[in-house]
C-alpha cells in the first residue's frame, strides 16, 4: 500500500517517527503540501494521512486510486465527506487522544489568568524584586479560585476531566452539555453563564455553537467573568470579546485557538487587554502526539484488514 502523509510536521516535527505507518506500506511524508501540489504528490496512492491539507471534490476527481483518507486530528472539516462517500473513499479521524493534555492546558490558562505568573516572572527578571522595599509585591490583582463557580460548556471527556480538576481546586462546577438547548441538563447554558465566575468551552463547532460567546451572552455574564477557550476558535466572537475586555466586563480571556489559524495580524484579540493566547498547542505534548500517530495508524491497519465503521473511527 502506498501511503502519503501530506503535512506531517505539526504532529511530528522530527522528535517522533512514522514507524506505525511504515509497518503498513510504503510511506512518503511531507512537512507541508501546498494545495497546488496535492494532486501530484498523492497521485497513485491508496491511502493519505492529512492534518489540515484539504481534499475537495475537485482534487478527489484527480485521484482515482485513492481509497482512504486518515485525518491526523479530531476535526475533519478539511475533507469533503460527501464527495468521498460517492467515490467509496473511507475517511477516519482520531476522536480521543488529547483529553488529558487539553484539560491540562485549560487549567494552565485559567491559572495564568488567576495568578499572573508570566507577568510576575518577567517583573522579577527585570529587577523589580531586587529593588523592592517589601518582601513581596504584586503587579495586578490575583484571584483565588476556591469557592468560585465554573461553567464547563461541553461535558464530553475533556470537559469532564476539566471538571474533575476544577473540583480539586475547590471550585463549584456547573456542567453544561454542548447541545445548548438540551432539556436534560441541570443547568442550561443561558442560566449557567449568568452565575459563573469562570466559563470554559469544550464543545464542538457546529452551527448551533458558532459564536456561542457573543455580545448578548457577555452582557448577561457577571462583571469580571473569566473565559477560557481551548476548543475551537469560532465558538467566540472575537470582536465582541475584545470589546468586553476593553470595557472590563470580562476580566480575562485565555485561548489556545482563534477563528483563523495561523492567527491574522488584524485579529482584535491581539490588541485587547488581559488576554493570554497560545498557538493551538494543547495537543502538542510529545506523549500526546505519539498517541495520535499510533491511533491514526491503527485506523489504517483496521481499514487494511477490511474493517469499517466505528471500529476504525470512520466519519463518512
Amino acid at each position: 500500500m502506498k501511503i502519503i502523509i501530506t503535512d506531517g510536521s505539526a504532529a511530528n516535527p522530527g522528535d517522533l517517527d512514522w514507524k506505525p505507518f511504515e509497518e503498513l506500506g510504503e510511506v512518503t511524508a511531507y512537512d507541508l503540501t501546498p494545495v497546488s501540489e496535492i494532486t501530484e504528490r498523492v497521485k497513485g496512492a491508496q491511502a493519505v494521512i492529512t492534518n489540515k491539507t484539504p481534499f475537495t471534490e475537485e482534487i478527489l476527481d484527480k485521484l482515482p486510486d485513492l481509497k482512504y483518507i486518515g485525518v491526523l486530528a479530531t476535526g475533519f472539516n478539511v475533507i469533503d465527506l460527501e464527495a468521498c462517500s460517492k467515490r467509496g473513499i473511507v475517511v477516519t479521524n482520531v476522536p480521543e487522544y488529547g483529553t488529558f493534555a487539553t484539560a491540562q492546558m485549560t487549567i494552565a490558562l485559567l491559572l495564568e489568568l488567576a495568578d499572573r505568573i508570566g507577568l510576575h516572572d518577567a517583573s522579577v527578571k527585570s529587577g523589580d524584586w531586587v529593588r523592592s522595599e517589601q518582601f513581596c509585591y504584586w503587579k495586578e490583582p490575583l484571584t483565588e479560585l476556591a469557592g468560585k463557580t465554573i461553567a464547563v460548556v461541553g461535558t464530553g471527556k475533556i470537559g469532564s476531566r476539566v471538571a474533575i480538576i476544577a473540583e480539586a481546586l475547590g471550585m463549584k462546577v456547573l456542567p453544561v452539555p454542548h447541545r445548548i438547548t438540551s432539556p436534560s441538563s441541570e443547568y442550561t447554558f443561558d442560566d449557567a453563564v449568568k452565575i459563573a465566575d469562570v466559563i470554559t468551552l469544550h464543545c464542538p463547532l457546529t452551527p448551533e455553537t458558532k459564536n456561542i460567546i457573543n455580545k448578548d451572552v457577555l452582557a448577561g455574564c457577571r462583571d469580571g467573568v473569566i473565559i477560557i477557550n481551548a476548543a475551537r476558535g469560532p465558538l467566540v466572537s472575537e470582536e465582541d470579546m475584545a470589546e468586553a475586555l476593553r470595557s472590563g466586563k470580562v476580566s480575562g480571556f485565555a485561548c489556545d485557538v482563534v477563528s483563523v489559524e495561523p492567527m491574522k495580524a488584524d485579529n482584535p484579540l491581539l490588541s485587547a487587554p488581559n488576554t493570554v493566547i497560545t498557538p493551538h498547542i494543547a495537543w502538542a505534548p510529545k506523549e500526546t502526539r505519539a498517541r495520535l500517530i499510533q491511533a491514526a495508524a491503527d485506523n489504517l491497519a483496521g481499514f487494511a484488514e477490511g474493517r469499517t465503521g466505528a471500529s476504525i473511527n470512520q466519519v463518512n
